[in-house]
């Protein structure tokens, strides 16, 4: 069986992908008795490891959604399922570098979405835990099949930049709401209604404080 070891590099968004997307670089490489490797095919969870960062006054009461009041963050902060994304990993000997591609969501009924809105600086701390099927040449030239270890993780401090530029460039100055069909039917018909061009308007309109921030 080979022996794998699995680092992420780095992370930058996909350009002209139809959705936002991030590219992680991932290292894969062999230990000291490499065997020709034929193909893995690689599935990866990504989970959100939020123990391990320090959060800022101003970031937790945007977190409370997930985590309830930062004054029980002892016991309700946790490590949180991000997203899955497998990909196929070609033919390499020793060591090999492939984009493991994971589509991200605006959606802010995801935990994920909450999580990365609410990073004002720094880095979301992220795991990776692999798993799947490597094919290899064995010792006499077959073809063989084993499966990754369930051992096999590596992390990554992604920058929470990394995520704003992604989201910006795909969405300038917007954020993605979604609404129960029958509130959305109510509002666009109030919208209507009131003659009001977009739903901006409508929703500033029945937002009391909207209107004197905006002023």
């Amino acid at each position: 069986m080979p022996e794998l070891a699995f680092n992420i590099l780095d992370a930058e968004p996909a350009r002209h992908a139809a959705s936002p997307t991030l590219y992680f670089k991932l290292a894969i490489a062999q230990g000291d008795d490499p065997v020709p490797i034929h193909s893995i095919s690689l599935q990866c969870q990504i989970r959100i490891d939020a123990k391990k960062r320090i959060y800022k006054e101003t970031e937790q009461p945007r977190l409370t959604d997930l985590f309830g009041a930062p004054e029980r963050w002892g016991q309700t902060l946790h490590s949180m399922l991000w997203t899955h994304s497998h990909i196929g990993v070609p033919a390499f000997e020793r060591e090999c570098q492939v984009d493991l591609p994971v589509p991200c969501s605006f959606d802010f009924n995801l935990g994920a979405t909450k999580y990365f809105h609410a990073l004002e600086y720094g880095k979301a701390p992220l795991l990776f835990l692999f798993s799947g099927s490597v094919f290899y040449r064995d010792a006499s030239g077959a073809l063989a099949m084993d499966m990754i270890s369930w051992q096999a993780e590596a992390s990554f401090r992604l920058p929470i930049e990394t995520w704003q530029d992604m989201m910006e460039a795909y969405y300038p100055n917007r954020s993605w709401l979604c609404l129960n069909r029958q509130v959305f039917e109510a509002l666009y018909e109030y919208k209507r209604r009131h003659g009001y061009t977009g739903f901006d308007e409508a929703l500033t309109s029945l937002l009391p404080n909207a209107n004197r921030e905006a002023s």
